[in-house]
């Protein structure tokens, strides 16, 4: 295959094959436009990859994409092991088996259009990406850049994937000269012709195939100018190829159409379309969907239907339920939608693709007006379900107080009462705990007078819940007691799983040991009967409250499991609240670079859970305030905002802590009544809320433990007592760094001496300015001069970090030298380099030396 001005790309790839002969993979992620020649290129990479397997796989353009789409297609042309069980296999034996067959012989695996991919296969890719370093493997991944924005799910997967192992090419342009060879080589005039297609290799190729002088509008009137050329036959052919995302099976071709032999070649021999192997496609998805756009809305449906008519018949083992709901709907086939939707729900669920199952119980309840309202309901209440566990929680409420509201009006009060529990849920997770409060007692109300069921197992357990996490111990276990027991009477494993976690987690608040092997067997029991959920739940829980008592290399453990269970199966409410957490225990321990990166990716995702938002906004907000960065105060104000409506301790108190600080720093006198509010609602029986009492008591004068429990000897109550070294002894054993600088600064000459280099190590800029004045003022003799100037007064508000950065900027390094300089990763530095841009006002690079040269800040090499 000769490909014009390819040949650099095609040698770095096939560099990575060699690499990977020998035993070392790579992912190699292949960027660029609609009609770029990104087949093209992985195509010609093929020729060159001499006895190596290839797997060759794509996702879909379905209106509901086909979970693990690439990995079906793997097997219908491979003789590989885990074919049969794609469907029956959970995720992660799964995945193990396709690395297992990936390590025994060297494979180039290519996935195509990754910007069509479902979760399923999103995940698949992160858990290959992240181990094919000691594998023979070259994952070639395609992926149109116009359409994966900032938000989209592939952003993700490319930012999760190891630096070291990730090859991305964006392929370019043609320039002008590749235009005009390619020209000559068709025996076509050039002139106009490089300014039409701006080098769009489709697209001149396209224009080269029409063979003549004029030159049209665009791809389109080229596409169909050719299509107008066919006869009638060759025309059902090329329109029922085009309803067809990616390609049309030869059997289904047959089974619809029935074509003749010539037929069908008169749409090859026309450059329509291609056969590959025993199926046809056209040569590329811009000619397809131009075709398929000019099909009229009844010509459309009908040979939609008449596609249906065969999937849905003897034919229905070839056909995934995805492409059946696919044709039903667009053959607006309402009982047809019915009748599949849901079951194409229920497999993507299986297959852990929740974004999957959500889209296609929309797709159901689209034509569900005229159905029953029981039929409607439980449709609403699956919605609500994966919705809540995809993070997408507007929708969910929105589900489940229809599912409700329809349960009402039936006087299904059985229904009604689950539905309200339902509803505190989502209430407590979109952090609106009044809400929550009121649907749950509503719930208990309307199931008391019924049998004793799970329904009201299970509402007892919500209601514990609630108790627990606004810190009311006693009540926690009071009602998670009731639902243990009834949940044990019933034999109801699910319900029991969660009243333990709630129990154990209300124990261990207290300081009962008995409260972590409660809660470690709800996870153990979670994990052992599949329960996800549940299992997140208790992933979560375990880490919060060791992440609040900081117990950071306990916290560090069961995040990085509970992350890693979560992100597999495409729980993301709970993997966004656990990469909060995440954030929380690197700002404890002094990793404030990785709790910033933690922090500002979660803010920015769309769909990110108030209840997460809220952790991610304090993190941030409280590590600026510590730098002495200036826009600290609207995160915090923003935290304030959401956490109010929860009336949570929890939630409130680290808010109102570093708010304090906050104005501390500044050289203000902080107000207590933030404080005293905080502190209405706390339980002083709780480790976590004496602790937050010590805290706040460093910058106001508050109530306060009085020390005569064990539980509430924290470091912080050391270090008020006057007890400065035991306190930095404490927060040193807790691997907390700043608290323990912070404890030094109330020590004598050499402890203070030493609190001033922490403070400077960690560019904590304000507690470096008050302890160095505070120690000249006391005549404090051999005070280091510190960080030049430049540095110590944050120009432009940047901070010590930034301007690190902002230097090597200068000295004209790209982002990746700039990563490898400073020993982070190459996305950390995208945000610094976003920081530093937004702070300066600047678009450019350019601009940004200049800013920089204006502030004094020079190169560090010239």
């Amino acid at each position: 295959m000769n490909l014009l001005e390819r040949e650099s790309q095609l040698d770095l790839m096939q560099g990575l094959l060699e690499a990977a002969r020998g035993g070392t993979g790579s992912v190699v992620l292949v960027g660029g436009e609609a009609g770029i020649g990104k087949t093209s290129l992985v195509s010609a990479l093929c020729e060159r990859r001499g006895t190596m397997n290839l797997w060759w796989g794509a996702c879909d353009a379905l209106q509901t994409p086909h979970p693990l789409a690439p990995l079906h297609d793997i097997a219908r042309a491979n003789a590989v092991g885990f074919g049969t069980d794609i469907d029956t296999l959970g995720r992660l034996p799964l995945f193990g088996a396709v690395l297992t067959e990936l390590q025994a012989s060297p494979t180039m695996f290519v996935v195509e259009d990754a910007h069509w991919a479902d979760e399923a296969t999103l995940d698949l890719l992160r858990f290959l990406g992240r181990r094919l370093a000691q594998v023979p493997c070259v994952l070639v991944v395609t992926y149109r850049d116009d359409e994966v924005a900032a938000n989209h799910p592939l952003r993700r997967l490319m930012g999760d994937l190891p630096r070291a192992s990730v090859t991305r090419l964006q392929v370019p342009r043609l320039t002008a000269q590749a235009v005009e060879a390619m020209a000559e080589g068709a025996l076509h005039a050039h002139e106009g012709l490089y300014e039409v297609t701006q080098g769009n290799p489709f697209y001149v190729s396209e224009m080269l195939r029409r063979g003549s002088e004029a030159v049209p509008h665009g791809v389109e009137d080229l596409v169909l100018a050719r299509f107008a050329r066919l006869g009638p036959e060759a025309r059902d052919v090329a329109q029922l190829t085009a309803i067809v995302p990616r390609h049309l099976q030869g059997w289904l071709m047959d089974a619809v159409l029935a074509p003749s032999v010539a037929a069908i070649e008169e749409c090859l021999d026309a450059g329509l379309l291609l056969a590959r192997r025993e199926t046809f496609a056209y040569r590329h998805e811009l000619a397809r969907v131009a075709v398929e756009r000019s099909l009229s809305g009844p010509r459309a449906q009908q040979l939609h239907a008449r596609v249906l008519a065969v999937l849905d018949g003897p034919h229905q083992a070839r056909a995934p339920l995805a492409w059946r709901v696919h044709h039903a709907a667009r053959a607006h086939d309402g009982d047809a939608v019915l009748r599949l939707a849901p079951a194409a729900a229920e497999e993507a669920r299986r297959s852990g693709a929740h974004r999957e199952a959500a889209a296609h119980l929309r797709t159901a309840l689209s034509f569900a007006d005229a159905q029953p309202d029981p039929i409607r309901a439980a449709l609403l209440e699956r919605l609500s379900y994966e919705c809540y566990l995809t993070d997408q929680l507007t929708d969910a409420l929105a589900a489940s107080t229809a599912a409700r509201d329809l349960w009402a009006g039936l006087d299904e009060r059985l229904r009604q009462g689950d539905a309200t529990r339902w509803l505190s849920r989502l209430s407590w997770y979109n952090g609106q705990t009044a809400a929550s409060r009121v649907h749950a007692d509503d719930a208990i109300r309307l199931l008391e007078d019924l049998p004793a069921g799970s329904e009201l197992a299970m509402a007892y357990s919500n209601l514990a819940q609630l108790h627990m996490l606004q810190g009311q111990r006693a009540d926690a276990i009071a009602w998670g007691t009731r639902a243990l027991n009834l949940s044990i009477q019933l034999g109801d494993k699910e319900i029991e799983v969660h009243a333990l976690n709630n129990i154990g987690t209300a124990q261990r608040e207290g300081g009962d040991d008995a409260g972590a092997m409660a809660m470690e067997q709800s996870l153990r029991t979670a994990l052992a009967h599949g329960f996800e959920e549940h299992a997140a739940r208790a992933y979560v829980n375990l880490a919060y409250d060791a992440v609040v008592c900081r117990q950071l290399p306990e916290a560090q453990q069961w995040l990085a499991e509970g992350l890693a269970y979560c992100e597999a199966r495409d729980l993301d409410a709970w993997a966004g609240y656990l990469a909060a957490m995440q954030a929380c225990a690197w700002f404890a321990s002094g990793h404030w670079d990785d709790a910033s990166e933690q922090a500002t990716r979660l803010l920015r995702m769309p769909h990110l859970a108030p209840i997460s938002r809220i952790m991610a906004l304090t993190v941030l907000g409280h590590l600026r305030a510590r730098r002495g960065d200036p826009d600290a105060a609207p995160l915090l104000e923003e935290a304030l905002a959401l956490a109010l409506p929860t009336q949570s301790f929890l939630r409130i108190a680290p808010i109102v802590a570093a708010r304090l600080e906050a104005a501390w720093l500044a050289g203000g006198t902080p107000s207590p009544a933030e404080a005293i509010t905080a502190l209405a609602s706390a339980d002083l029986g709780s480790r976590f809320h004496q602790w937050m009492a010590d805290e706040l008591s460093l910058y106001v004068d508050v109530p306060r433990s009085d020390g005569a429990s064990p539980l509430s000897r924290s470091p912080s109550c050391l270090q008020l007592d006057g007890r400065w070294q035991e306190a930095a002894d404490a927060w040193r054993v807790l691997g907390c760094p700043y608290e323990r600088a912070r404890a030094l600064a109330d020590g004598d000459d050499d402890a203070r001496r030493d609190a001033l280099a922490q403070f400077e190590a960690m560019g904590a800029a304000p507690m470096v300015a008050r302890l160095r004045r505070d120690l000249r003022e006391a005549g404090v003799r051999g005070v280091p001069r510190g960080q030049r100037a430049s540095t110590q007064s944050n120009p432009g508000g940047l901070t010590s970090r930034e301007v690190e950065v902002l230097e090597l900027l200068c000295d004209g390094l790209r982002n990746a030298q700039i990563a490898e300089r400073l020993s982070r990763s190459v996305r950390t530095v995208d945000h610094h380099i976003a920081a530093v841009f937004a702070k300066l006002g600047v678009g450019t690079r350019t601009e940004a030396m200049a800013a920089a040269l204006a502030l004094g800040i020079r190169p560090r090499n010239r």
